[in-house]
């Protein structure tokens, strides 16, 4: 399907969304990617899932529909729904917030003293070897060693983040990486 067809869509479900479930449409413009057609003929919709929760729309002509029940996973909580009804100054708070903490991460001494080593379980990086775990099992086995050792760099990090789950901070620890290796592929060589 062309670009343009899908933002008309994407428009189209930003319209509906609004009237129906009184949706932010900068979060659906945000949040949301086309997933392509379900069904036939009359029963033709159109399918668009969060980038985070993988919830669903359906979307048929000028009506919008949330897939209560994805297979085994329900969707579609409260807390999800109201995170979509936003207004924009929560949304700039939530990105606001989302910022601090990355750069936190990145000052962080537990992520500077790691960083490399958590850099070398991407498959595009220069000291990646095969066979060797995941960078989020890889950050969780550190954190949980860490941890283990009550380490003061894991333990100042953690109270900053507010948890100590593992899996949590595994993600956080991790995003500076992301970001590092996106802007490393859109360098020209």
């Amino acid at each position: 399907m062309s670009p343009a067809k899908i933002h008309a869509l994407l428009e189209s479900l930003k319209l509906s969304c609004i009237r129906q479930f009184r949706f932010n449409p900068r979060r659906i413009e945000a949040d949301m990617r086309y997933k392509g057609t379900e069904g036939l003929g009359n029963n033709l919709v159109h399918v668009f899932k969060d980038v985070h929760s993988h919830s669903l729309i359906e979307l048929k002509g000028s009506m919008a529909t949330l897939r209560e029940q994805y297979g085994e996973s329900p969707h579609w909580n409260e807390d999800e729904i109201k995170r979509y009804c936003n207004t924009d100054a929560e949304i700039d708070a939530e990105i606001a917030a989302k910022q601090a903490e990355l750069e936190f991460t990145r000052s962080s001494a537990l992520y500077q003293d790691y960083r490399e080593q958590l850099l070398s379980h991407y498959k595009d990086s220069p000291h990646y070897q095969e066979g060797r775990p995941s960078a989020r099992d890889a950050a969780k086995a550190l954190l949980s060693s860490l941890s283990d050792a009550q380490d003061p760099r894991l333990s100042l990090f953690s109270s900053h983040m507010k948890t100590n789950d593992l899996d949590q901070l595994s993600h956080l620890l991790l995003a500076p990486c992301h970001i590092e290796r996106a802007a490393y592929a859109t360098k020209p060589a």
